[in-house]
């Protein structure tokens, strides 16, 4: 278990352990402000994905890198406990792409996103996905100056995750429904039962269908990026309202 986010706290913790946990909060937050605010000044949209492991967060960044590579200047950072598999799997497509390594820590934090900062020329980027650590609780958490918070929900998953993880759904800007080319051999998951399981959370959160692999289907997700690049920073994106008037058939 972590032992810097508090989910190895047990109940009757004492009033010291729990005061230096909030106290590590505050840097964190602290830290993701400091962030933000270089993101902001370099006209950069940072993105948080999380999900559970196994939901294709990473194969969703190869087909996205593939589809607006030639309009954005993209940039990754990988979250995960060992190993750089996924960091080598986005630089095959031609983008930077950064691996922290967090040991025993199953999540990020605005510290490790900070230190990574240093490693990319934000001068040349426009959109930077930060590839959580696969697990539907820690993440959600802690912020990394990001502007927004995709969660993935895979339909191998269940479509009751919204329900059992309310936390990460309820901090998400957009889930994105992932592998619904395999709703016709996975016949226990239902999409409006993980919508209707998201709405409960009271929240008005969109929910999108994609496919990364076998039959590729990500237009709704790439058009909710022209927007959010669009809305970001216009000043700095001639080819973002250039691709969301193209979209729009303008």
């Amino acid at each position: 278990m972590c032992q810097t986010c508090g989910c190895a706290m047990k109940p009757d913790v004492p009033a010291s352990v729990v005061e230096v946990f909030q106290n590590l909060l505050a840097d964190n937050d602290r830290m993701a402000v400091h962030n933000r605010a270089h993101f902001d000044a370099h006209g950069v949209l940072a993105i948080n994905l999380m999900s559970s492991p196994g939901a294709g967060k990473t194969a969703l960044l190869e087909a996205t890198i593939a589809a607006l590579k030639s309009r954005y200047r993209i940039a990754v950072i990988e979250g995960d406990l060992e190993t750089d598999n996924d960091a080598a799997r986005i630089r095959a497509q031609g983008v930077p792409a950064l691996q922290i390594t967090t040991g025993t820590v199953c999540h990020l934090d605005a510290a490790l996103v900070h230190r990574a900062l240093h490693e990319l020329p934000l001068a040349g980027i426009d959109l930077l996905f930060i590839e959580n650590v696969g697990n539907l609780v820690c993440p959600a958490g802690f912020d990394l100056g990001q502007h927004r918070n995709v969660t993935l929900l895979s339909v191998t998953e269940g479509d009751d995750k919204p329900a059992k993880y309310p936390v990460i759904f309820r901090a998400s800007d957009l889930v994105v429904l992932s592998k619904i080319d395999l709703l016709g051999v996975i016949d226990d998951f239902q999409p409006a039962r993980a919508a209707a399981a998201l709405r409960a959370l009271g929240r008005d959160t969109p929910m999108i269908c994609t496919a990364a692999r076998r039959t590729l289907s990500i237009d709704a997700w790439l058009e909710w990026l022209d927007h959010e690049l669009s809305d970001r920073a216009p000043v700095y994106r001639p080819l973002a309202r250039h691709a969301l008037m193209q979209r729009a058939g303008a």
